[in-house]
């Protein structure tokens, strides 16, 4: 998977605000959550890709803990993030 320019553009500016606020949490998280569905894809095709397997684990760790952080700072923005990306908790 290669995430062109444009794409990361499109994801920020659609969560983040703009497309130059690559430092919003709501949009690291898309972006986490965009590459975490590609790589359960690979897996799915390459099950014994260990690596593949401890990378993705480590983005979903990531991506919890930037959902931790944003649910102590704004519970709203939390919950409309989750039901936007389709992410269960």
């Amino acid at each position: 998977m290669i995430l062109t320019s444009e794409k990361k553009k499109e994801i920020f500016k659609q969560f983040g605000g703009s497309d130059t606020n690559t430092g919003s949490t709501e949009g690291q998280i898309a972006l986490f959550t965009n590459r975490i569905t590609h790589l359960t894809g690979h897996l799915k095709d390459n099950h014994k890709d260990y690596n593949t397997q401890k990378s993705l684990i480590a983005l979903v760790g990531k991506r919890r803990s930037l959902l931790n952080y944003l649910k102590a700072k704004d519970i709203v923005r939390y919950r409309e993030l989750i039901k936007e990306l389709g992410i269960r908790k």
